[in-house]
């Protein structure tokens, strides 16, 4: 397979890696304004055209009247109002439908030129199978929440939809990384590999930390820092014993398990710079090692921001930066992780 063959699968792979990405961000800001649920029909394929009049709209509007969001939350709303929620929740389905056609159709380019090579059919597959893994998820997520007795989505649900999206997004990267970032590989692997896997895994519970956070409004059981409540340790907490229940549902132990990891977590990245010491022979990498630091303390602050404007309303913004520099961060350890690999 030609170089350059690999180089267009990358700049399509990673293309498609930047739409996983604003997607996920579009899932913050459905979540944030409250539009999850105004579209109670699953459409597919015709789904991607909104009401175009009056009647239509209303029809849709007496869908969402039939849900408890509406009677217990929204009543209030005018058809205008209910206008206002559906935009979101529509723009991140239709989203989704451009993202599943800007993988399909060079695909199909790239199979009729003979581009791709055989050993790249089957990983390409399985992007395409979790990419609709990931839609059906979200609709699963978005009808069990279609009911006269919840006003929102299971946090649980959520934290699934959100990590199955990372999950796609690092593989897609990964695929992308193997045809464009090969020749920088170390020759040997470090001693660090270890760590940096260590710090993937936190990682990513930490992410799911963080969807259940988002989910259940945690931040509100304690929106103070650096303590909780006056606490450091909540006294309802020590000698609890740490059920599945407890670590799903308890919101205390959600945010302490959260602020946990965060501080675990920036603590075995700054160890991790120092470990990668060696970097500086390598002036092409040694750059990389920096980025991981800068990103996880932008973390901590953007969240410790939006905890503590949680109480009056004015985190959105702060929570949807805290959500993207998040990815950042995942995306620069995934990409020291690739490099430190040995050499194929």
């Amino acid at each position: 397979m030609k170089a350059k063959d690999n180089q267009a699968i990358a700049i399509w792979l990673y293309f498609g890696a930047c739409c996983i990405m604003v997607q996920i961000l579009l899932g913050g800001i459905t979540r944030l304004s409250g539009s999850g649920l105004s579209i109670t029909e699953w459409k597919p394929l015709m789904g991607f055209l909104p009401p175009l009049n009056e009647l239509e709209w209303q029809h849709s509007f007496e869908q969402y009247k039939k849900i408890a969001q509406f009677q217990l939350v929204n009543a209030h709303f005018s058809l205008e109002d209910y206008k206002s929620i559906f935009f979101w929740e529509w723009f991140h389905r239709n989203w989704a439908r451009f993202i599943g056609i800007a993988f399909l159709l060079p695909f199909i380019y790239f199979i009729v030129k003979g581009k791709i090579a055989r050993k790249l059919l089957l990983p390409i597959f399985m992007l395409f199978l979790l990419g609709l893994l990931q839609a059906v998820i979200g609709w699963l997520m978005v009808k069990s929440g279609l009911n006269d007795t919840d006003i929102s989505v299971s946090h649980i649900r959520l934290a699934i939809h959100f990590i199955a999206a990372i999950i796609l997004l690092g593989y897609t990267l990964w695929l992308a990384f193997k045809l464009s970032l090969d020749h920088l590989k170390m020759r040997h692997r470090l001693q660090f590999s270890k760590l940096n896997s260590l710090i993937l895994i936190l990682l990513f519970i930490q992410l799911i930390y963080g969807a259940l956070m988002a989910g259940s409004h945690a931040a509100l059981a304690a929106p103070t820092w650096p303590d909780m409540n006056g606490s450091i340790i909540p006294s309802n907490i020590l000698g609890q014993v740490f059920s599945i229940h407890q670590l799903t549902e308890n919101l205390l132990t959600i945010q302490f398990l959260h602020r946990f990891l965060a501080y675990t977590i920036c603590l075995l990245i700054v160890l991790l710079y120092i470990r990668t010491s060696s970097w500086k022979i390598n002036t092409h990498l040694s750059y990389i090692r920096i980025i991981p630091v800068l990103l996880v303390l932008i973390q901590i602050i953007s969240g410790v921001t939006a905890l503590l404007q949680s109480v009056n309303g004015d985190y959105k913004t702060y929570a949807l930066f805290h959500q993207f520099m998040g990815m950042l961060l995942t995306i620069s350890l995934l990409l020291l992780f690739f490099l430190n690999q040995k050499k194929t």
